[in-house]
């Protein structure tokens, strides 16, 4: 498959590019930073059709602390007319066993509050386009460079409770998603196995 992976210089992305060469596909690594990648700017619409014409998937890997940048993105994805997108969210999106939303519960950190609703306002944009996407949400953890276990589920809003995940475990799930779509238009948690 032709991939493009936007957010390719970070450190889901970059894994995310190593999985996917290993796995024999094609690969355009995008990041706003000059380097290894072709530069570009996943928020600009002009630039973003430009680059995903005639690719297979894209990924969606690119972060931004900056006020309104998730759904920004997702607007300049969705106007591409792009096949498939899957997109990296966030663990606090995820929702308790009870079905609340982690950012809604009480002492959820207001210095991590922005950030997530960022991502609540990407889920908003690609639920009104007409895409094909998923955004996986691995655990609301710091994930680790560890090597991959191979052992992953997706599906399902519910967090883990206490748990490790790694950006190489992600990746691998990212990937398969891209390869055997399972799915389609929603948010689903990745988690260790």
């Amino acid at each position: 498959m032709r991939i493009v992976v936007f957010g390719a210089g970070g450190r889901a992305g970059r894994r995310i590019v190593t999985e996917a060469l290993a796995r024999g596909h094609e690969v355009t690594g995008v990041s706003h930073r000059p380097g290894d990648w072709t530069v570009g700017d996943v928020t600009d619409p002009s630039t973003v059709a430009a680059l995903v014409g005639g690719h297979d998937a894209v990924v969606m890997a690119a972060g931004s602390p900056e006020p309104g940048f998730f759904p920004r993105a997702a607007s300049a994805l969705a106007g591409t007319g792009v096949t498939r997108l899957v997109a990296i969210g966030i663990g606090t999106t995820l929702e308790t066993p009870e079905g609340v939303p982690l950012y809604e519960t009480p002492g959820f950190p207001e210095d991590a509050r922005a950030f997530t609703m960022g991502h609540v306002e990407e889920l908003g944009v690609l639920r009104e386009s007409a895409l094909d996407w998923a955004v996986l949400a691995p655990p609301p953890v710091f994930l680790d460079d560890e090597p991959p276990t191979g052992r992953h589920r997706v599906g399902g809003l519910t967090a883990p409770g206490d748990t490790t995940f790694g950006y190489a475990d992600l990746a691998a799930a990212v990937v398969d998603e891209v390869e055997r779509p399972t799915v389609h238009r929603e948010l689903a948690a990745v988690t260790a196995v």
